[in-house]
Order: structure tokens, then sequence, then C-alpha cells
């Protein structure tokens, strides 16, 4: 069985106001439509609605890796792997989740991660054997095995305002 955790939990200082509000939803659809059905979204600086639950981490100004494991700890038990995604990657193609998921079986590696130019990126996905050993920076500090996205476009990464997609501007 395969989760995913949603990371929402920043304060969103550069983009001056709650972008996971803006973002979020987009992210959620994305995730679902690759098939992945247990997903929890991790709140911390601002209250989130969504379609899917909702965990808040009071320890989210620790770093990213604190909200990752609130996330992982809220997923179901028997969970094997956890896809990981940023809510500020509304490009992100449920088809690099599928890839990602696919390498994982095919490898059996503990954390992989989608790459773009070489560049590592998202989604990301952790085998339960790694979840004890995120460390407060978050998964970025495990070294990965790249799975090649190119073909599929990155995520995006929304800091700020001029970085959204025109189909998300008002």
């Amino acid at each position: 069985m395969i989760g995913a955790v949603v990371l929402a939990a920043g304060a969103a200082t550069r983009f001056g106001s709650p972008k996971q509000r803006l973002l979020l939803e987009e992210v959620v659809e994305r995730v679902r439509a690759s098939g992945i059905e247990d997903m929890v979204v991790v709140a911390g600086a601002f209250e989130l609605e969504t379609s899917e639950p909702v965990v808040l981490c009071p320890d989210w100004e620790l770093g990213p890796g604190a909200s990752l494991r609130c996330g992982l700890a809220a997923l179901p038990d028997g969970t094997e792997a956890a896809i990981i995604v940023l809510a500020d990657g509304p490009d992100l193609a449920p088809a690099a989740i599928q890839r990602v998921v696919e390498a994982w079986r095919a490898h059996g590696d503990d954390v992989l991660a989608a790459s773009y130019g070489g560049e590592r990126s998202h989604p990301v996905l952790l085998a339960s054997a790694a979840w004890d050993s995120v460390p407060d920076e978050g998964a970025r500090a495990l070294a990965p095995l790249l799975v090649p996205c190119d073909d599929l476009g990155p995520p995006g990464d929304v800091d700020y305002p001029d970085d959204l997609p025109e189909r998300l501007r008002d």
C-alpha cells in the first residue's frame, strides 16, 4: 500500500499570503489522478481546508522534516511507502508519481526522487524503512535514486506571486 503526504505547513513568507490556499486543491487532484488513494495534507502555519484529511503539525517551524514526520505518522498502518509532494507544485504530473512508484517497485530503493534535467525534484518516494531517518531539514537530506521525468515537465515551485501559473491568477 502506498500513501501520499502533501506538505503545506510553511508560512509562505516570500509569497506574502497563504499560497497553500490557492494551490492545494490542484495538487491534491493531481495526486488523486495518479491512483494514490490514501493521502494526508500537513498544515502548520495556516488552517487549511481540502477534500483530504488535514494533519496539524505543531512542530512545523522546526523544518520540513518535522512536517513530513507528522504526515508519515498519520498514514494508515501497513503503508509500505509514501509519495511526498509539495503544495506549491501545481504543475505536478500524475504520471511522475506513477513513474517513481514503478521505479520503487522495480528497484526497491528506500528513497527515490523525480528528476528534471538531471536535477532532483518532486515527487519523492520514501519506503517505510526510511521514515525514521527523516531529519528536520527533510527528505532533501536523504540520497535518492533519481527517476528521470524530463518528458513530463517539472512540478513547479511557487515562491512568489509572479510564480503562479496564469490559470491560477485572479
